[in-house]
C-alpha cells in the first residue's frame, strides 16, 4: 500500500518569547491508504493541531508533510485549497452546518465551490443524503434536525466530493449513544469501501472501529498500536476497567454486525514508547525556541 500521509519530524510552535507553546514536537507518522486511525490523548496533547496540519488547515513550523506523495510546502495557495477541497472530507464535533441553508444545500455547498452546475450538484447532494439515510430530510433546516441527523448531514457534506481522506474531530462528542452508533457505523462503512479515516476521540469504545490507535501526550505520539476491528486495544481498555458489566455488554452490542463478518488477521502490535532519556534532552524545536527567548 502507498502512504497517504507522511510526516517527518513535524513541529508546530505557537507564540513568541515567554509565551511560546510547542503544540507538536517532532512528530513522524505514516498512514497508509485504507487505514482507520483513532487518535487519543488528554486535552492539550496536540490531537487537534495534528489534524489541522494533516487537513491542510495549518502549516508546520518545522519538518515536512507529504500528502499522497506531494510535498505540501511546495503547493501554492490555490493548489493547497484545491487539494483540501477535492481530497479531504471534514467532520466536526459541532457539525458546522449553515443555519439558513437546507440540508440539501448544505451538502451541495462544496460542489458549488468546485464550479459544478446547480442541477448536478443538487443531484449529487441528494444521493449523498440518501447514502446516510436522510433523503427524506433534504429540505429541512438544521434547527429542525436532531443532533444525530445534523451530524449525518455533515457526513454527507464531507462525502459529496468523494474524498480519499476523511478527518473526523470528535464526531460523536455532542451525540447520545444511539446517534453515536449510527455515525460510527457510517464511518465504518466508508472505511470498508477503501477510504482512509482519521478520527480524534476521547471514548475508548470507539476504537473498536479502528485498525490502528495513536496515543498522544505533550505534543508527541507516545504509543502506536495496530488493532483488530471489533476489539478495544488493551491500552484503551485500561481506561474502562471500572465500567459496570451492563454498560460493557451494551458497548459490545453497539458494534455493527458487518464488523464481525470482516475477516481480520491478528495484527502485530507496534509499540513506540518514548525513550525515558529523551525527556532529559531538549528537542530540536525546543532548542530553537530557547535561542529566540535569549
Amino acid at each position: 500500500m502507498s502512504n497517504v500521509i507522511k510526516l517527518e519530524e513535524v513541529s508546530r510552535i505557537y507564540g513568541f518569547g515567554n509565551a511560546t507553546t510547542v503544540a507538536l514536537d517532532e512528530i513522524s507518522l505514516s498512514v497508509e491508504k485504507g487505514e482507520f486511525v483513532a487518535i487519543m490523548g488528554p486535552s492539550g496533547s496536540g490531537k487537534s493541531s495534528l489534524l489541522n496540519i494533516i487537513g491542510l488547515l495549518d502549516k508546520p513550523t518545522h519538518g515536512t508533510y507529504h500528502l499522497s506523495s506531494r510535498l505540501v510546502s511546495k503547493l501554492r495557495p490555490g493548489r493547497l485549497a484545491k487539494a483540501r477541497r477535492d481530497h479531504i472530507g471534514f467532520i466536526f464535533q459541532s457539525f458546522n452546518l449553515l443555519p439558513k441553508l437546507t440540508a440539501l444545500d448544505n451538502v451541495a455547498l462544496p460542489l458549488a465551490y468546485k464550479g459544478v452546475s446547480l442541477s448536478k450538484r443538487l443531484q449529487q447532494a441528494s444521493l449523498a443524503l440518501e447514502r446516510v439515510g436522510l433523503q427524506e430530510r433534504e429540505y429541512f433546516f438544521p434547527k429542525s434536525l436532531s443532533g444525530g441527523q445534523a451530524q449525518r448531514v455533515a457526513i454527507a457534506r464531507a462525502l459529496v466530493n468523494n474524498p480519499s481522506l476523511i478527518i473526523a474531530d470528535e464526531p460523536t462528542g455532542n451525540l447520545d449513544s444511539h446517534s453515536s452508533r449510527v455515525v460510527m457505523e457510517l464511518l465504518a462503512e466508508l472505511h470498508s469501501t477503501g477510504s482512509t479515516v482519521l478520527m480524534v476521540t476521547h471514548n475508548p469504545e470507539l476504537t473498536r472501529y479502528a485498525t490502528r490507535v495513536l496515543y498522544m501526550l505533550d505534543g508527541s505520539i507516545v504509543y502506536d498500536e495496530e488493532t483488530k476491528l471489533g476489539e478495544v486495544p488493551a491500552r484503551a481498555r485500561a481506561s474502562t476497567d471500572g465500567m459496570p458489566k451492563d454498560d460493557e455488554s451494551e458497548a459490545l452490542e453497539s458494534v455493527s454486525a458487518f464488523l464481525h463478518e470482516i475477516p481480520a488477521k491478528p495484527a502485530p502490535i507496534r509499540k513506540r514508547l518514548v525513550n525515558n532519556t529523551k525527556k532529559s534532552k531538549m528537542s530540536k524545536s525546543k532548542r530553537k525556541v530557547k535561542k529566540v527567548t535569549q
